[in-house]
């Protein structure tokens, strides 16, 4: 294996395992930002190691190892070890002895599992809604700190300040590393729900990278919704975040044609489409409506999602009615993202003259500046206007802010299409 393999292989485990490795040493240590510290110094072992010796069967496991080896060796070098770290060395030494068994216990063991606990810990109240949705994707989602800003289409520099005092704040807050009771559930639900579909969204659309689907971190979200189905039966908002979930989840096989090039919804084949997934988030969308006196913002898209499931062909979809919720949706969350998804439903429904009208009240908008899905659905209005050079000119505009290289193709081909 050379050392690009190498580092390539490391970079492909880091993104599956580290969420798992961080969960387990913040158990263990009580602390994430210690447990990030631990895993990153693993990380780098296995920078300094795997390219001579081969990735190991289980990578995950040896990063956790690795990660308990070099905690207790820290420990035992300090000068004095207080009663803490006298339990915590113990501790780690109990468990080292099968870190795989570990490793492998399920997200579905209930309430007990690492990764849910890290994501009520790290969506406690003591930290601001966006404190609390940028460390869990660092910690979770294995994200960079760039890929969150283009997420949350905020600087890079204002994400890594978040995550920095984020990490302090609970330390200092002596935060415990636990599932919430019952009472301070619902409380807690609303950030971690977003948490939740940030990361399933970097999954089915990447934001940088030479892959435009990570099905990994979609299957991570996806089963961390199941369980919160499982903690908050009777939220509505949680089934609908599941529905909308296990819907999109079921055209990932489509979205992706046979040399990884992204395929969009409405050229994609719907025989490809997983029709288990598509049942299950239709009788998830179905539990929401059931459970919901006004339907929520995730329960809305759960919604729009289903308009899409049920129809045969593209031609089948009932535009009208996703333009219906998508004025819902658009009153509830007040998002100019999702007002140029609403733009485009009009377009779709009404031509696309309507979809033009709404987009072009969002041109000063500035959290959609450097949004590269802006000018590209800008373009399409455009293009189907007959206004071609325009539509160009927004093609490249989007090709330019795009870190993915998949998008950054499908967007220049669409552009050369248009001529000069």
């Amino acid at each position: 294996m050379t050392t690009s393999d190498a580092h390539r292989a490391i970079e492909a485990v880091w993104r599956i395992e580290s969420a798992k490795v961080i969960a387990g040493l913040t158990r263990m240590t009580g602390d994430v930002g210690t447990a990030e510290d631990l895993a990153q110094d693993a990380l780098v072992a296995a920078l300094e190691t795997w390219p001579e010796s081969g990735v190991p069967d289980n990578p995950g496991a040896w990063l956790m190892a690795t990660a308990k080896r070099r905690a207790i060796d820290g420990f035992r070098r300090g000068k004095v070890l207080d009663r803490k770290h006298v339990e915590l060395d113990h501790e780690l030494r109990s468990r080292e002895e099968s870190p795989e068994h570990r490793l492998a216990e399920g997200l579905d063991d209930h309430v007990g599992d690492d990764l849910l606990r890290l994501i009520f810990t790290t969506c406690h109240p003591v930290l601001s809604t966006e404190a609390r949705v940028a460390l869990t994707l660092r910690l979770l989602g294995g994200l960079t700190t760039d890929e969150i800003a283009r997420a949350f289409l905020t600087p890079e520099a204002t994400i890594a300040q978040r995550i920095v005092r984020a990490k302090r704040t609970l330390r200092e807050a002596r935060v415990p590393f636990d599932v919430p009771p019952p009472a301070e559930l619902a409380a807690r639900l609303s950030s971690v729900l977003d948490v939740i579909y940030l990361i399933f969204n970097e999954g089915y659309s990447a934001t940088a990278g030479d892959e435009w689907v990570r099905p990994a971190l979609c299957d991570d979200a996806l089963r961390l919704g199941r369980i919160l189905a499982q903690l908050a039966p009777a939220d509505p908002e949680v089934h609908g975040l599941v529905g909308l979930m296990e819907i999109q989840a079921s055209r990932l096989k489509a979205r992706v044609g046979p040399g990884g090039e992204p395929i969009l919804l409405l050229d994609q084949d719907r025989s490809r489409w997983d029709q288990l997934l598509m049942r299950r988030g239709l009788a998830a969308l179905a539990r929401a409506e059931q459970l919901a006196g006004a339907l929520g913002p995730f329960a809305l898209q759960a919604a729009i999602a289903g308009c899409h499931a049920r129809a045969r062909t593209a031609e089948d979809t009932d535009w009208t009615r996703i333009t219906a919720l998508y004025d819902a949706l658009v009153q509830l969350t007040q998002s100019p993202v999702v007002d140029l998804n609403r733009a485009v439903a009009y377009s779709m429904a009404f031509g696309p003259a309507a979809g033009l009208e709404i987009a072009d009240k969002l041109l000063s908008e500035p959290a959609l500046e450097n949004y590269h899905l802006f000018p590209s659905v800008r373009a399409d209005f455009l293009a189907k206007l007959g206004r071609f050079s325009e539509a160009r000119t927004e093609l490249e505009r989007a090709a330019s802010l795009t870190r993915n290289t998949r998008e950054r193709t499908l967007l220049l081909e669409r552009a050369d299409k248009l001529g000069t």
